[in-house]
């Protein structure tokens, strides 16, 4: 039998009741909050810039690929559909997606109000997935090879500025050479992503629209959006994109077009470094205070053990036995308490946010198995190392004065 082991498990049982176990009990609660709320600020932070990538994702893809300029602007000089690259990148495993777009500014005019917008044309290969849950009203439109629709879809934000509603004629003017031309559409749905940059500036449209104002061939667009299977491939993909296009294209990624939203998110990781380092450091005095009453209260039974032979790495064992304990039970309400609120605000959406100024309506969870284990492996790190520091107490503590003033 391991005896440090059966020392440990009897001090805990004798303990309930005592003086120290109060402190026990409080020792618990520290870890397990303060477990629980690394916990959920991890999952609120991964959850957050996810729901941010993927709606920054939604409107342009990992990559886009354009023609080399100078200067980047919202019309693109057109290429050819045709490029010997698609296939290549099109059975890339790593990608998952890719389609045609161009991009046309225009001027939106109704009777009160004027509202400048950016109209984005898709092809038949436009992959919907992203707006199918974005959709508030109506529906989106179809678009084909050889006809061109007059349907688009425009922001909530948008229909708010500008007073329009659902099956509503839009009409739109661009500047063409130097010559101004209208265009009319129909609203065939509205759409809400949450992203004010975004939704106030987009209207999706049939690419052949931007195709005839440009005198564009018909095999000619403004680009291609590469959509990759994960997020964490994105700047390796551009690397290898960008080489296989040729010197007369270039290829961006998404964090490159949208550098301040990115860089806004990353803002996100030193709040919540700050929150971690602070609950390390109460927790960690917290856990101290408590084994230092512990070794103080059995001062007689570590004198009375040394005078018996043992060690004095066996008694810090048997403390750091009895640390485990706390440890676990710390961990297991912790992980309890964390998973609960959670799955209850994955669920039920308890907690509102505004969405203008954080881009989502309700506190995101994204709950990663990678992410749990590696709070709680560090937790239980922590909490070892943190455990040594009051252990070593006993080395100092002389038998014949523990047991004569017992």
């Amino acid at each position: 039998m391991n005896t440090e082991f059966f020392l440990a498990n009897r001090l805990v049982s004798r303990s309930k009741g005592n003086f120290s176990w109060t402190f026990v009990v409080i020792a618990i609660t520290s870890i397990a909050l303060g477990l629980a709320i690394m916990f959920i600020a991890v999952a609120i932070l991964t959850g957050f810039k996810k729901e941010i990538r993927e709606k920054v994702v939604g409107f342009s893809g990992h990559i886009q690929i354009t023609k080399f300029a100078e200067n980047s602007n919202f019309e693109p000089q057109p290429i050819d559909k045709a490029q010997p690259f698609y296939y290549k990148l099109k059975n890339t495993k790593e990608i998952s997606h890719i389609q045609a777009f161009a991009t046309k500014a225009g001027i939106i005019k109704t009777k009160e109000h004027i509202q400048g917008v950016i109209l984005k044309g898709i092809g038949s290969d436009f992959n919907w997935n992203f707006f199918k849950d974005k959709m508030v009203e109506g529906r989106a439109f179809k678009v084909t090879e050889n006809t061109r629709t007059d349907e688009v879809i425009i922001s909530r934000k948008i229909a708010n500025l500008l007073n329009l509603r659902l099956n509503d004629d839009l009409r739109m003017y661009f500047i063409v050479g130097n010559t101004p031309l209208g265009r009319k559409f129909k609203i065939s749905g509205i759409y809400d992503t949450g992203l004010e940059e975004f939704d106030k500036l987009y209207v999706i449209g049939d690419i052949h629209h931007i195709q005839k104002l440009n005198n564009w061939a018909e095999g000619q667009v403004g680009g291609f959006e590469v959509f990759l299977k994960k997020f964490e491939d994105m700047d390796r993909m551009g690397v290898y994109v960008y080489h296989e296009i040729g010197f007369s294209l270039d290829a961006s990624t998404i964090k490159m077009l949208n550098q301040q939203i990115f860089d806004w998110l990353d803002l996100q990781d030193i709040n919540v470094l700050i929150i971690l380092i602070l609950i390390i450091l109460v927790s960690s005095t917290t856990i101290i205070s408590t084994l230092l009453i512990l070794i103080l209260e059995r001062t007689t039974m570590v004198g009375i053990l040394k005078a018996l032979g043992m060690p004095n790495r066996g008694i810090r064992h048997v403390f750091l036995y009895n640390a485990m304990y706390i440890v676990g039970w710390g961990m297991l309400w912790g992980n309890l308490l964390a998973f609960t609120l959670c799955l209850l605000q994955k669920k039920f959406s308890l907690v509102a946010l505004s969405e203008e100024t954080y881009y989502v309506s309700v506190i995101p969870i994204n709950l990663d198995i990678w992410n749990i284990l590696i709070i709680n492996a560090g937790t239980l790190l922590i909490c070892y190392l943190i455990f040594i520091i009051p252990s070593l107490v006993i080395s100092r503590i002389s038998p014949v004065k523990a047991i004569r003033f017992s």
